[in-house]
């Protein structure tokens, strides 16, 4: 997974892999649904990029970019802005 490791932020921030990821597995969530399993919640990992035991920073799963060289800046990633949108249309 190219777009989850430790690249140039634009790239990081471009992250057209993890928006299909979410709208595969959202689309099976909601044919789960259809076939009548009792679905109670879904989470997203993670909101932000954070620290990994087994990576240390190297990848950054969350749907916000975090700078950890200036002052821990939050960037909004494309996932993030599908996600808002994937829900916002139920």
């Amino acid at each position: 997974m190219a777009d989850l490791s430790n690249g140039t932020m634009k790239h990081t921030i471009e992250d057209l892999q993890r928006i299909k990821f979410y709208d595969g597995h959202l689309r099976a969530v909601q044919e789960a649904i259809t076939q009548g399993v009792n679905v109670k919640g879904l989470f997203a990992w993670s909101f932000l990029d954070t620290f990994e035991w087994g990576s240390g920073y190297s990848l950054r799963f969350g749907l916000y970019y975090v700078d950890y060289k200036n002052g821990l800046k939050r960037v909004l990633k494309q996932s993030a802005i599908w996600f808002k949108n994937c829900l916002s249309n139920k």
